[in-house]
């Protein structure tokens, strides 16, 4: 019977005393030597009884020496993985270092393959062949994520294994141990062994040794850590230097946004010293600093003011020293003793606003200067030259004064005007400011009228109990109970698939209440399986329906009754309608999400209504107005830590889930319908092309855009579902609709004072049919046939929109034959009128005749008697007079 290899370690394993003095007997200098491959003079045998102690001093001496000289952090970790390789047998050792791109945290080679007979210069790798892992992928991954050291002893055992090293360098990695390197909780490195070369895997030894010698690495990678962010930092502040005459960057406040200004341009000053005084912007005075006034207490204000009425106070000065040793003072509500404003300049200047260049301090009689040194330098004021600050409103805001042109000369006119230039360029930047704090003030605004609405939309904890009943089942509140405990409530609250139909395309709310549509939103989450695969807190998920319900307005159809109805209905398309295939469990769970989100905060108007009305939202947002603001809205609700049933994915989940639900809400704009329809129907056009059903889901649910086009495809499908449904449904649905329609048109009638289009007008509310036909032949009929072409499931949608448009046919024809009755009763009573009226104006045409010839008669009698005629003319001039009668009434 032979004695195999693993034979003789596990007697050696069981008899460690026999082991001990079996190699102090046998181990000879001659051993270590070989091992370390160093002469056998060089091995003090006497120091040391056990390989791994071997001149391990002088390594570390050697170590530590790298680590003062020079902090070459590559040549020390480089030493201590060489150790580690012979200490552990590891077949190799690698580094990988951790930084940030793009926001995404990855690991990247630095040292790589080390073997304890390589070369520094072999196992360093250059920049542009680093291998990289982002955090979600391999055992090194998840170690800097878990932020804990692993020994995998078969590395195709574990999960988090990746093979993409091992095919890209022809290696075959057996097993492996690996650490984090950590400064404080940050992930500086990971260091990995891979595979043992004297055994199946590395054992808990192995892992003490390579503890023990990452300590000094671990110092090592600190050092260089922190020198690395030593050095960001000094670079930091070098561009912030450099970049300070940049004034326009500087919004913050006027003080740092002038400082930054002066003290980059101080060398082009030509002057020994500046001040700066900046003055207070208040004009008007708060009541109760006006009351002492008022009752006789305080003397009124009697000094010195600016042109725009304010009083002159400067609330702080700051000292430019540019003679000698360089230096800035800040000098914060300066006394008026001060030598900067002793003199009188600044407040007249500030009073007058008038430019000073005074020649000869020390003779001026207006404004008395200190004629004393002002520092142990014996400087002194010579000439001085003080110019107003004026902002864009003509507001004096500060006064600069310049001291000492360093030639010794008064500043002349070319000194002016540049000082004039600097003065005026900085009062202008002083907008900068004044629109960055009006920017911080909306800011604010916003974050409290956000503050406000959260308190009225979130779910309240009283709110939750209606359906998470954990006072009344456990006593204690939802948050200090396990996911078990809630499990067990919501199965019982929740109604289940089958009460409500939430699988079926005919499926009704009318028989839901808001809170039933509420709970049914709940369950669709754990029919498809999200919940406990991205471990959504139950909880979180309840409040988030509950509050998503009260986001909703209450307002005739687009309500929370419409909003689940969409989630219903994206739920049903995917599930019945076998359309989830394309897509992974996550998207599915975005794209319910994006259901129930996309009509929340409705006004109860269009888009084209918010721009006619100089809605605010018409001016935050450029196109589909309405969407943008549901998706900001939804956005907003889902930031709130509460509220956010994302918050156990990774950042690049969370990235993927907001990507899709934007797509998704936006959609749902049926201006960009027309858009995408087309690339719709060339992508079911190509399903028909595949045989092989197999095929095409895999080739689908790789290609992304097409994904998205369908996903969107199905939100317009969504949206428009109430007209699929049973008539009996859609019948009242649509007069909701109609009647939020013809509350808009009463606004544009009354409001905007236009004559609203045919559809959102109440007084053609009988031609309702006609318009719901055109709808369905124009933008329905085309997404739902599609759709049943695309899979064959959906086809329930389709037939309930055909069956639908005969209905409203039938009302169409049915109004028109009785508008067709009323024109023709209309016409018959106008041609009667018609002819009524022209009897009687023949009557009337009748008695002018008769009337006319009698006239004419009487005057013939009169002509005759008194110019006699014959008988003849008589009778022909009797009938010239009859013709001339009747000629006007023909």
């Amino acid at each position: 019977m032979s004695v195999t290899k693993e034979d003789m370690v596990k007697f050696l394993d069981g008899n460690p005393d026999f082991a001990a003095n079996y190699f102090s007997k046998k181990l000879k200098a001659g051993a270590i030597a070989s091992v370390l491959k160093r002469p056998e003079s060089k091995v003090d045998f006497e120091s040391f009884r056990e390989v791994s102690q071997v001149e391990e001093g002088e390594l570390m001496f050697d170590v530590v020496k790298d680590m003062q000289e020079s902090v070459n952090m590559e040549k020390v970790v480089f030493k201590i993985l060489k150790r580690i390789c012979v200490l552990t047998h590891a077949d190799r050792c690698s580094l990988f270092m951790y930084r940030q791109r793009n926001g995404i945290a990855e690991l990247a080679t630095r040292l790589f393959n080390v073997s304890k007979d390589s070369e520094l210069d072999d196992c360093i790798v250059p920049p542009d062949s680093e291998i990289v892992f982002p955090l979600d992928i391999g055992i090194v991954g998840n170690v800097a994520q878990t932020k804990k050291p692993v020994n995998v002893k078969d590395v195709t055992q574990n999960s988090n294994f990746s093979t993409f090293v091992d095919e890209l360098t022809e290696y075959t990695t057996r097993n492996l141990m690996a650490t984090p390197i950590m400064n404080g909780k940050d992930v500086v490195a990971v260091i990995m062994a891979v595979n043992k070369t004297t055994g199946p895997y590395f054992t808990a030894e192995d892992e003490d040794l390579f503890s023990k010698y990452l300590k000094v690495a671990t110092l090592n990678l600190k050092i260089h850590q922190l020198n690395y962010l030593h050095n960001c930092e000094t670079r930091k502040g070098q561009v912030l230097l450099w970049s300070a005459n940049k004034v326009f960057e500087e919004l913050t406040d006027i003080e740092r946004q002038f400082h930054k200004a002066l003290y980059t341009v101080r060398a082009y000053l030509n002057c020994d010293r500046y001040s700066v005084g900046l003055l207070d912007m208040t004009k008007d005075k708060e009541f109760f600093d006006i009351w002492p006034i008022l009752m006789g207490e305080q003397a009124p204000y009697s000094g010195p003011v600016t042109p725009d009425g304010r009083e002159v106070i400067f609330y702080k000065v700051i000292d430019y020293i540019l003679h000698g040793k360089e230096d800035i003072k800040v000098i914060p509500n300066p006394p008026a003793d001060h030598w900067a404003m002793v003199s009188g300049l600044p407040t007249y200047v500030a009073e007058s606003g008038f430019i000073c260049n005074i020649m000869n301090a020390a003779a001026e009689e207006m404004f008395k200067f200190q004629s004393e040194p002002l520092d142990d330098s014996g400087w002194t004021i010579k000439n001085v030259l003080s110019l107003p600050i004026v902002n864009k409103k003509e507001e004096i805001v500060g006064v600069a004064t310049f001291y000492n042109r360093k030639d010794g000369k008064p500043f002349d006119e070319s000194d002016e005007q540049l000082m004039e230039a600097l003065t005026q360029f900085l009062g202008w930047s002083a907008l900068n400011t004044d629109t960055y704090d009006k920017m911080n003030k909306l800011e604010n605004r916003k974050d409290i009228a956000q503050d406000m609405v959260l308190y009225h939309v979130k779910c309240r904890d009283d709110e939750i109990q209606n359906i998470l009943k954990t006072r009344e089942v456990y006593g204690t509140e939802p948050r200090d109970c396990e996911e078990e405990e809630l499990l067990a409530i919501l199965k019982k609250e929740l109604p289940g698939p089958r009460k409500f139909e939430i699988y079926e395309f005919r499926f009704s709310d009318f028989d839901c209440t808001e809170m039933d549509l509420v709970k049914c939103g709940i369950q669709m989450y754990y029919e498809v399986g999200v919940v406990k695969k991205f471990q959504v807190p139950q909880e979180v998920l309840v409040r988030f329906m509950y509050s998503l319900s009260k986001g909703y307005r209450k307002i005739t159809y687009h309500n929370w009754r419409h909003g689940f109805n969409v989630g219903q209905t994206m739920f049903t398309l995917l599930t019945t309608g076998n359309l989830k295939r394309y897509y992974t469990d996550l998207e599915v769970m975005a794209m319910i999400t994006a259901g129930f989100l996309h009509d929340i905060d409705h006004r109860g108007t269009n888009n084209l209504y918010q721009v006619k009305s100089g809605n605010p939202l018409a001016k935050l947002h450029g196109s589909s107005i309405l969407e943008r603001h549901h998706l900001d809205f939804g956005k907003f609700l889902l930031a709130d830590e509460s509220l956010n049933i994302f918050q156990n994915l990774n950042r690049r989940q969370t990235e993927h889930v907001f990507h899709l639900i934007d797509i998704a809400i936006i959609a749902t704009d049926l201006a960009l319908y027309f858009k995408k329809r087309t690339m719709f129907q060339k992508i079911v056009d190509l399903s028909h092309t595949y045989e092989d059903d197999k095929k095409w889901v895999d080739f689908m649910s790789l290609e992304t855009t097409r994904k998205e086009i369908l996903m969107a495809m199905m939100m317009t499908a969504c949206d428009l579902s109430a007209i699929t449904k049973p008539w009996e449904v859609q019948s009242k649905v649509a007069l909701s609709v109609a009647a939020e329609f013809w509350e808009q048109g009463d606004l544009e009638r009354t409001v905007l004072e236009q004559q609203p289009i045919p559809m959102m007008d109440r007084n053609k509310s009988a031609e309702l049919p006609k318009l719901q036909c055109g709808f369905i032949d124009f933008v329905c009929t085309f997404v739902y046939k599609e759709f049943s072409r695309f899979h064959g499931q959906i086809q329930p949608m389709l037939d309930g929109i055909l069956n639908n448009r005969k209905e409203w046919n039938a009302l169409k024809e049915e109004y028109e034959a009785k508008l067709k009755v009323l024109e023709e009763e209309k016409k018959a009573k106008e041609e009667a009128a018609a002819a009524k009226q022209g009897f009687c104006f023949f009557i009337h045409l009748l008695y002018l005749d008769l009337n006319g010839i009698g006239q004419h008669l009487m005057n013939i009698k009169l002509y005759h008697v008194m110019q006699p005629t014959t008988p003849v003319e008589e009778h022909q001039e009797g009938q010239r007079h009859v013709q001339s009668a009747r000629a006007p009434e023909s």
